[in-house]
């Protein structure tokens, strides 16, 4: 399983007019486990008419389609062709997010990588490893860019956050959100897992 964290939603439209979002994503297990990785999405200024968005992580990632220099993913293996009545943002995020569970290395943007995780498996989990601790490392760093919608880490400061855990830890639910808390949601309901693809899931026959 793996969390992925935006810029708060009230500030989407100002983001649109700079061409940046600005993101974070967990990684709960798997060969990444233990990772935070920050990222940044820019998007062409004729979006959605141009090409597809660019995501860039703060610090390079050890994977075969991270840029070993750059730190951008290659983006382009899933949107050749950016189509904006099909393709959308939020896609670009679940790609990133998949990554690092379904390895692929033909023509990879870090040849190094490919070649361990095909030919040196071991070899490549220890940097994987070492590549994890060195973004943790680096978690509380300011951001590269100047933006007061950046995200950012600090330590754990008690005089500041055991109020506002507190708060969410007792924090009394609506009463709709009592009715439905039976209700289990498991991400988007016409997307097959895996996928990036609008409606991909098939529609279940109902009976009569």
């Amino acid at each position: 399983m793996a969390h992925m964290l935006l810029t708060d939603p009230s500030t989407w439209s100002t983001l649109f007019l700079q061409n940046l979002w600005f993101g974070v994503i967990f990684i709960r297990h798997g060969l990444y486990q233990d990772g935070v990785f920050k990222f940044t999405v820019y998007i062409p200024d004729n979006y959605p008419d141009g090409d597809c968005p660019r995501l860039v992580f703060d610090i390079p990632i050890f994977h075969p389609l991270v840029d070993p220099s750059s730190g951008e993913l290659d983006v382009k293996r899933a949107f050749a062709k950016w189509r904006r009545n099909h393709n959308h943002i939020w896609q670009v995020l679940m790609y990133a997010r998949r990554v690092f569970y379904k390895i692929d290395t033909a023509s990879p943007l870090n040849p190094e990588a490919a070649v361990l995780y095909e030919k040196d498996v071991h070899l490549f989990k220890s940097k994987v490893v070492d590549s994890v601790k060195a973004c943790t490392a680096r978690l509380f760093d300011q951001p590269k860019i100047e933006d007061p919608y950046a995200i950012s880490f600090s330590p754990w400061n008690p005089s500041v956050h055991d109020e506002a855990r507190e708060k969410m830890l007792t924090q009394k639910k609506k009463p709709e959100e009592q009715h439905n808390k039976s209700v289990h949601v498991a991400g988007l309901s016409w997307v097959k897992p895996g996928s990036v693809q609008p409606f991909s899931k098939e529609e279940k026959a109902g009976t009569t």
